[in-house]
């Protein structure tokens, strides 16, 4: 049976929580005094791009030197994020860590 909104059009099924991802990448901030903390080489600071990627229920954020090759795991990463919103919320919660710097860290779960 196929279900129909309001209107008489054919309902979407929600979108599949573990099927959905999003990305987000914010490229050239100038870190904070003492940056951002990696899991693989420590602290990292100067200009820096974070990008953020939802999938599976969590946020994982990396972070490059702006135009560099190389992405580091920022330290604390991955966060849970149930939806995409959540995860856009940590993403600019960690562009504005980055921006303050001191070890910055991934943020913690929203509560």
């Amino acid at each position: 049976m196929t279900e129909h909104d309001q209107a008489g059009r054919q309902a979407r099924p929600a979108a599949d929580p573990r099927t959905s991802w999003a990305t987000w990448t914010t490229q050239s901030i100038i870190s904070g005094p003492g940056g951002v903390t990696t899991a693989e080489v420590g602290p990292i600071s100067g200009d820096l791009t974070v990008h953020t990627t939802w999938v599976d229920g969590e946020a994982r954020l990396t972070v490059q030197y702006t135009g560099a090759l190389d992405w580091y795991t920022v330290s604390g990463s991955p966060v849970p994020a149930a939806d995409e919103s959540t995860a856009r919320a940590v993403h600019q919660a960690m562009v504005n860590g980055v921006k303050e710097g001191h070890g910055a860290v991934a943020p913690p779960p929203a509560a």
